[in-house]
C-alpha cells in the first residue's frame, strides 16, 4: 500500500516522510467540520538532517497509490518524552471557522460560497450551480462556514437540490450528493467487518413545525403549522420552532413547512461500519450498503468518514438512513 505524505516548508524544501509516519487517520464530516489528519513521526533518519523541520503552517499532502487524499496544513505539534511527535492537519475548510457579518439578497448558494471564499482569500475549484436565488440570508456575527451551511439547508428546503461543501485536495468543491455510485457496495461479504444500528426520535425528529414571521402591517406575528397527528399520539408532541425571514411570502413559508414536515416527521435512524479501507468513501458521498439482516440494500449518505492507514487501511463510516 504505498501511502506517500509529503511536507512542504513553504521555503523551497519539501520532505518525503512517508517512511517515518506512523497511525495516520483522515477524518472528513459532510456538514460542518473541516477535514482533519492525525498522525505520528517516529525517530528516522530524518531527524539527523539539521534541515529538517516541521511547523504549525507547513502543508501536508497525502496520496495513496497515486490518488489525491489529503492536502492542508500543520495546525498543532505535540511532543512527548519517548521522542514521537503527533501532528494534527486540517484542509482548507479549516479557515471557514472565523466569524464575520453577512447580508445577501437574491443570490444562489453557489454565488455566496464564492463570494465569502473569495473574500478570505481561499482557492476555488469545481462549485456546481445550485441556481435557487436565496430571498434573503442574514448572518450577524457568524462562522464563515456555518453561514454557507445555512445557504445549502436553505437551497435544500426549498426544493433546490441537496449539495455538500468539501476541500478536493486544496480547493473548494461543490456537488450535488446524487453522484454516480462507485461500482462496489458495502456490506454481507464486501469490505464489512462490523457494524451497530440504532433507530431513534430523541436528535432530529419532530412531528409539529411551526414558523413564525413578523407581520409588519399588522404589528402581530403570522403562524404557520403542520402537523401529523398519528404521529403526535405515537410519539407525543416533538415541535420544530422556526422565524421566517421577513423578505418570504405566505405561499415561501408554506413551501418551507412542508418541506420540513417531510423531512423531519420520522424516526433518525444510524448506522455506523466498520470496514476494509476504499479512499474512494469520504463524507458527502453515497455507498451502497447491504446488510440482510436488516433488509438494507440501497445507496446510503455518508455523514462522517474516517480512513486509518496503519500497515491496513481500514475506515469507519457513519451514514444517513432514510
Amino acid at each position: 500500500m504505498p501511502l506517500e505524505v509529503m511536507i512542504d516548508n513553504k521555503n523551497g524544501k519539501v520532505w518525503d516522510i512517508s517512511d517515518i509516519v506512523s497511525d495516520m487517520e483522515w477524518q472528513t464530516t459532510r456538514i460542518g467540520k473541516a477535514g482533519s489528519l492525525n498522525f505520528t513521526l517516529i525517530d528516522g533518519g530524518l531527524y539527523e538532517n539539521a534541515s529538517f523541520a516541521i511547523n504549525n503552517g507547513d502543508i501536508i499532502r497525502v496520496r495513496l497509490d497515486g490518488t489525491n487524499v489529503f492536502y492542508g496544513y500543520v495546525f498543532e505539534i505535540s511532543f512527548s518524552a519517548d521522542e514521537d511527535v503527533k501532528i494534527k492537519a486540517y484542509d482548507q475548510i479549516r479557515y471557514l471557522m472565523a466569524s464575520n457579518t453577512y447580508l445577501f439578497a437574491g443570490k444562489t448558494a453557489t454565488e455566496i460560497i464564492k463570494t465569502i471564499a473569495s473574500e478570505f482569500k481561499l482557492k476555488i475549484g469545481t462549485l456546481v450551480d445550485t441556481k435557487y436565488k436565496i430571498p434573503s440570508l442574514v448572518a450577524d456575527g457568524q462562522k464563515l462556514l456555518d453561514t454557507m451551511c445555512k445557504a445549502l439547508d436553505l437551497t435544500l428546503i426549498n426544493g433546490g437540490g441537496n449539495y455538500y461543501l468539501f476541500d478536493d485536495f486544496g480547493v473548494l468543491a461543490l456537488k450535488n450528493v446524487n453522484q454516480p455510485l462507485p461500482d462496489f457496495y458495502i456490506g454481507d461479504e464486501s469490505l464489512m467487518t462490523d457494524y451497530d444500528y440504532m433507530q431513534s426520535i430523541d436528535s432530529d425528529t419532530y412531528n409539529r413545525v411551526k414558523i413564525v414571521q413578523d407581520n409588519k402591517k399588522t404589528k402581530k406575528r403570522d403562524v404557520y403549522l403542520a402537523f401529523d397527528s398519528a404521529n403526535i399520539a405515537k410519539w407525543g408532541m416533538l415541535q420544530l420552532y422556526q422565524k421566517a425571514d421577513e423578505g418570504l411570502n405566505a405561499a415561501q413559508i408554506k413551501q418551507v413547512l412542508d418541506t420540513l414536515i417531510q423531512l423531519k416527521n420520522r424516526e433518525s435512524k444510524s448506522l455506523r461500519l466498520e470496514a476494509i479501507g476504499d479512499i474512494r468513501v469520504r463524507a458527502g458521498s453515497y455507498v451502497r450498503i447491504r446488510i440482510d439482516r436488516l433488509g438494507i440494500n440501497q445507496p446510503m449518505l455518508v455523514d462522517e468518514c474516517s480512513h486509518k492507514f496503519d500497515g491496513d487501511h481500514t475506515m469507519s463510516l457513519t451514514l444517513k438512513v432514510i
